[in-house]
């Protein structure tokens, strides 16, 4: 049965023709940039540059530069692993499975979140590599033969997260090429430029718009939709059981894999919505970035935080219900003891702040998502703060506690992150289209088969 698109809302505002659409997406790889992209680049490079420093410090002194002790062997370094993999965890949910729901709203954000993805986890894959203590060995964590016919261990979840984080950029990146495609070859038409248009002819392999090559390209485009899906759900699931497959109080739970899951989506949805708040208003992208897309993705933000929110009470409740002394004290300390601080910052950012999209003037306010986006941010990196420090800081024995306090070169190496993250996505919007053109203009009306208005070239 065929769908009448023309009844529903429509995903782009206003009167675009092709050529419209095609215009407004390549301007910012066709024009020089301004003094505003340099001062942003800037910014985020010279918080990369403090990354890069306290990285050379860890690489040349050894771990012993950052805050872990005994008991926490686990600090900043994991928590900024699991967060960055939460953040590109949305990149994917947004381009495979609405796309198999046939969500038309996400054709606005889908480019930008799946190359989020890409960034968020190179980002996050440094962390574990560092805190190897070697990390030019860091190819002993694939099973390879060699000399020593050493194996590494199967079943251990660390590994199982070498082989889920892996698969999961590959795919995602394949994906992410995929989409490319066809706008490779349009701006391949378009540039007059000899060096680029021999770029996009390589990287858009011979497209020629015909009906044979976009039949090939939706197959393919919606088989790997298919295959990415599980591994929206696989990847954080297997990120929770380095910590659910544990023995410590607060870690052995049945609860982290949706948890995890729920939470991964919840901040990778807020991170999309902050920097596409800036990409609609720099490149004036408002008619396709529409006030109505981010607001759907509000809603998404909504029922994910309470999701997060309903799993912190059932941590309670399942600690509660156990009847473990060990397990009932590792909640009430997280709750009540020295990092009483992080925790309620966490709710408060996570649970409290988020509700405030039930109300449709704040979800459709720029300034106020914008906020309420950082805030989902900050609640969710101190959710992996509370989860790995405080939980490892209390041990078994009394006599082995101690109180995680980071170093300058931990905060460094945070800041870094950011720095390097947000150095990529300014980098991209230059180099590539942060909008897939060929999926806009299949919304356009005039693209629809019931659509019998004027007709329009571009």
């Amino acid at each position: 049965m065929a769908v009448d698109y023309t009844q529903e809302a429509p995903v782009i505002e206003g009167n675009y023709s092709f050529r419209d659409i095609s215009d407004i997406i390549s301007k910012p790889m066709e024009t020089i940039p301004d003094k505003k992209y340099f001062i942003a680049l800037g910014i985020s490079l010279s918080m990369f540059g403090v990354g890069i420093l306290c990285w050379i410090l860890t690489f040349v002194y050894g771990v012993g530069k950052w805050g872990n002790n005994v008991p926490v062997g686990w600090g900043f370094d994991i928590t900024n692993f699991v967060f960055w993999i939460g953040i590109g965890h949305a990149g994917t949910l947004i381009s495979a499975i609405l796309f198999l729901f046939r969500q038309r709203w996400r054709t606005g954000i889908a480019r930008f979140a799946e190359a989020m993805t890409i960034f968020a986890v190179i980002n996050a894959a440094l962390f574990p590599l560092f805190h190897v203590g070697r990390p030019w060995l860091g190819y002993w964590l694939f099973p390879y033969p060699n000399n020593y016919k050493l194996w590494v261990n199967f079943t251990s979840p660390l590994l199982w997260d070498v082989f889920a984080v892996s698969t999961y950029f590959i795919v995602s990146l394949i994906f992410w090429y995929i989409g490319l495609i066809p706008d490779f070859a349009s701006l391949r038409e378009r540039t007059k430029n000899k060096i680029k248009k021999v770029i996009y002819s390589i990287f858009s392999l011979g497209w020629r718009f015909s009906h044979r090559h976009w039949h090939n390209y939706e197959m393919i485009y919606l088989i790997l939709a298919g295959f990415a899906t599980p591994l929206v759900l696989s990847v954080h699931t297997i990120v929770s059981f380095d910590f659910a497959v544990s023995i410590i109080p607060g870690w052995h739970t049945t609860i982290f894999p949706p948890y995890f899951v729920a939470g991964a989506v919840f901040s990778g949805f807020a991170m999309v919505q902050n920097v596409l708040i800036f990409i609609r208003k720099i490149f004036n992208m408002e008619d396709i970035i529409t006030i109505d897309t981010l607001e759907k993705m509000n809603k998404i933000i909504i029922v994910t935080g309470t999701m997060v929110g309903y799993a912190y009470g059932m941590e309670f409740f399942i600690a509660w219900y156990s009847g473990n002394p060990p397990e009932q004290f590792a909640f009430l300390n997280r709750a009540f003891g020295d990092y009483a601080w992080a925790y309620w910052i966490m709710v408060t950012c996570n649970v409290v702040f988020p509700q405030l999209f039930w109300i449709r003037k704040i979800r459709r306010n720029i300034i106020i998502m914008f906020i309420i986006g950082v805030i989902v941010n900050i609640g969710m990196w101190f959710e992996r703060f509370v989860i790995v420090v405080t939980s490892l800081s209390r041990d078994f024995l009394p006599s082995s506690w101690d109180y995680f306090k980071p170093t300058l070169v931990d905060i460094g190496i945070l800041l870094g992150s950011f720095g390097f993250f947000f150095t990529l996505i300014i980098l991209f919007t230059k180099t590539l289209p942060v909008v897939s053109i060929a999926e806009v203009k299949a919304v356009l009306k005039q693209a629809q088969p019931s659509h019998h208005g004027e007709a329009q070239n571009g």
